[in-house]
């Protein structure tokens, strides 16, 4: 294998094994099996529009990190944010936002979830703890700590959770931020979705040392990293960095994942072989989490179908919702320029 090959570490594949072979509660699983197909189909059901002309621009899928929106959601309080990068329908969805709103935000509709002027990178639904959607690459770290500054001057006991692909690692906006929250102790956890690419260019090319998580004590933050392949796993241990916040100590986390789309419906992946994907398609949580519902709990091939074909019901119901909406008013491009406008 060359040196690109993106085989996780053994020492992180080993942590990443310590709750193997645990079995879960079915109704949790399922539950959380089900969130992270929801945002896979509605992701599909975009790919698909896109391609058909009805969206335009750039679509930057999530399809392999589900689990960490999921995960993330699971573990948030009220009043809890979400600061996170273009790549943000998955985190949209979890958090509660309607399938309907996201795909008409896709289309520029009026109906959309910022009425159809935000478009795929600038998702915002500030009642559900989600402040964006950020387009440029590393900018919105420094604006995730003033969140953090904004909990801790107030004490509103609120964490941010900022997320950020590798490649913003080398941004020096990120640095800003890190350096801030760790020295003013702040009620932040840094999340790295590394999904190995920054755009086309492979981690092994962006950096001389892949763990990125040895950058934390230079910031005096807590770090922690694994391969995301269990959402469970990841729930937990995103959980335990959010108390940490929660008490004064600001993380940064590293979470291996998996991008099976390119980096945009622009981007033909062509830069990586079937062995490499194949091989990131084991430890896909969701295909992890439907083989626990089927070898542990017995769900029958009838009963997993149901699940699919309702969740496919929903999304043909948003693409015809989104399809059948209106485009928003010229003037709407010029609300909420401001704080006072709330209309």
């Amino acid at each position: 294998m060359n040196a690109d090959t993106l085989t996780p570490p053994r020492a992180v594949v080993a942590a990443s094994s310590a709750s193997k072979g645990t079995v879960h509660n079915q109704d949790e699983v399922i539950r959380y099996y089900r969130e992270m197909l929801r945002i896979r189909r509605f992701e599909e059901a975009a790919a698909r529009a896109y391609t058909q002309g009805k969206i335009s621009g750039f679509l930057h899928l999530y399809i392999g990190q589900e689990a960490i929106a999921v995960g993330t959601a699971a573990r948030m309080k009220p009043g809890d944010r979400v600061v996170t990068t273009y790549r943000d329908h998955g985190f949209a969805i979890s958090l509660g936002c309607s399938a309907n709103a996201c795909m008409a935000e896709l289309f520029g509709r009026k109906t959309g979830l910022v009425g159809g002027v935000g478009g795929s990178m600038h998702f915002f639904d500030r009642a559900r703890g989600l402040w964006g959607g950020h387009a440029i690459v590393g900018s919105h770290v420094p604006v995730a700590t003033g969140h953090a500054f904004a909990s801790k001057y107030l004490g509103d006991g609120a964490v941010t959770l900022c997320f950020l692909g590798e490649g913003a690692m080398h941004i020096g906006a990120t640095h800003e931020g890190m350096n801030l929250a760790g020295l003013w102790r702040l009620p932040i956890v840094f999340v790295i979705e590394n999904n190995h690419y920054a755009m086309g260019t492979p981690l092994s090319r962006q950096t001389a040392q892949p763990d990125l998580t040895v950058r934390a004590p230079a910031y005096n933050l807590a770090r922690d990293r694994w391969v995301v392949d269990d959402v469970f796993e990841t729930r937990d241990r995103l959980g335990a960095a959010i108390d940490k916040a929660r008490n004064g100590e600001p993380s940064l986390l590293e979470l291996l994942t998996y991008r099976f789309r390119g980096h945009s419906m622009s981007d033909p992946a062509k830069y990586r072989g079937k062995d490499e994907v194949d091989e990131w398609r084991e430890r896909d949580p969701l295909n992890v989490s439907e083989k626990e519902l089927r070898e542990i709990h017995g769900l029958s091939d009838e009963a997993m179908e149901e699940f699919d074909d309702a969740i496919i019901e929903e999304m043909d119901a948003a693409l015809q919702f989104a399809d059948e909406s209106p485009l928003p008013d010229p003037e709407y491009r010029f609300r909420n320029h401001y704080v006072e406008d709330d209309t």
